[in-house]
């Protein structure tokens, strides 16, 4: 028996047999076919533990809403004395939670005006694009292809084939992708001089974390300024100094119009994200202040734990350890490519946000995430390129678990190998 306070399941196949039944089929027979049966049961830290108590160090972080740890101490306890006070509030007054989180993200955002908020990544880029499309009058939106902007109405059709197609929601007519790295693809989708936007995550997390040419950003803002269209940086995975920056365009020196931020503001604890806005954009809010509603877009008890988040961000001890860890996992990795070269092959790397080339074959990183997964590490594939493995440590790690994960990683190659040489062997 299996016992989780008020959910109790006989054994953990009754657990996947329900799962299966009343949640997601599909996304429960993938993990058990790819031979990862993990059911998250105690978090803390940077650990997770199986239902069946097994433990695991996490990298994957949930795309980063773990930056500051599971259940940081000093989240919670944030979290906790707000709910003396706090409930999710009334969007449609002044409040002093939205207040305060929405100043300490101007002051932290050089540039940007406003602070509109929402519950999620995905609902906080459509409030980007309708704030793009409001200030420039114009519909169409450029993205890059194997992009990824979140699954809503709007959202979804900036992104990839595979989220967009199933659903209907492909326009091809308003909604352009080009390649990353490829300037000469970016100046033919905008000098037509109809785009409302371009959006664009600093270093596309979906993708596989390819890295920007030197100067790529840089010249897509100039175009944007060039053609009239506004530069939307989407830093759902690679804000709250993960770069090393606090924000990953200030890592490679561009200057949005509008950035977009979610994930790691809410500490894993409760969701909160938003869209920041420079004058001109976030000029609707003057207009029409309702032209946006989102009852729990900017609960209070989010509000008050963002609030922490940018807080603890900004402390010198925690900025130094971003340092520490980026430094160590460059070197660790600088390691293992001698060690494993045969089937390790790369590393992109931007602070503490690492992709691991496993190129030898089409999904290697799946083959890779499970034997990670035996050794007791947790870092999932790439998306979109299934050859990279995302590696995603936390700011917060101290020395000896990084060295555990890199010992872990080091013992894993080996089942690796075994892995691939039998997909080798089927294929």
């Amino acid at each position: 028996m299996y016992d989780f306070g008020p959910f109790k399941f006989e054994s953990k196949q009754d657990f996947f047999d329900k799962a299966i039944r009343f949640w997601n089929p599909d996304k429960t027979r993938f993990w058990q076919k790819a031979g990862i049966d993990l059911v998250i049961g105690r978090r803390e830290g940077y650990f997770l533990y199986d239902m069946s108590g097994r433990r695991l160090i996490d990298l994957h972080l949930n795309g980063g809403t773990y930056n500051l740890g599971h259940r940081n101490p000093e989240l919670v306890e944030t979290l906790k004395s707000a709910l003396d006070y706090f409930d999710i509030g009334n969007h449609w007054f002044p409040s002093v939670a939205r207040t305060a989180l929405a100043e300490s993200l101007v002051n932290v955002s050089p540039g940007m005006r406003y602070a509109i908020f929402a519950p999620g990544g995905a609902e906080a880029v459509d409030i980007a694009i309708k704030s793009a499309r409001y200030a420039t009058k114009r519909r169409k939106i450029v993205s890059i292809i194997k992009g990824y902007h979140g699954h809503s109405g709007l959202a979804v059709a900036t992104g990839d084939d595979r989220f967009t197609k199933i659903f209907l929601s492909d326009q091809p007519e308003t909604f352009i992708q080009v390649p990353f790295n490829d300037i000469d693809a970016m100046e033919k989708a905008l000098k037509g001089e109809d785009v409302a936007a371009l959006i664009v995550e600093t270093i596309p997390a979906t993708y596989g974390f390819p890295m920007p040419k030197d100067g790529y950003l840089n010249a897509c803002k100039a175009l944007c300024e060039k053609h009239g269209a506004m530069y939307i940086a989407d830093e759902v995975q690679t804000g709250l100094m993960r770069t090393g920056s606090m924000w990953g365009w200030q890592a490679y020196g561009v200057q949005p119009d509008i950035m977009v931020t979610a994930k790691g503001l809410s500490g894993g604890l409760y969701p909160i994200s938003a869209a920041l806005v420079n004058d001109k954009a976030g000029g609707w809010l003057n207009e029409d202040g309702a032209a946006h509603i989102s009852t729990t877009g900017g609960a209070e008890l989010g509000c008050v734990v963002g609030h922490k988040v940018i807080e603890m961000l900004q402390r010198p001890e925690l900025v130094a350890n971003v340092g520490t860890v980026t430094e160590f996992m460059a070197q660790a990795m600088r390691e293992m490519l001698v060690r494993h070269g045969d089937i390790f092959t790369g590393v992109r790397q931007k602070g503490v946000i690492l992709g691991l080339e496993f190129s030898n074959h089409p999904e290697g990183a799946v083959f890779v995430s499970r034997a990670l997964y035996e050794q007791g590490v947790w870092a999932i594939f790439s998306s979109l390129d299934k050859r990279v493995l995302q590696w995603k440590p936390g700011i917060l790690l101290d020395h000896e678990t990084c060295r555990d994960i890199m010992d872990r990683f080091d013992a894993a190659m080996p089942r690796a190998r075994e892995l691939l040489h039998q997909a080798g062997k089927a294929s």
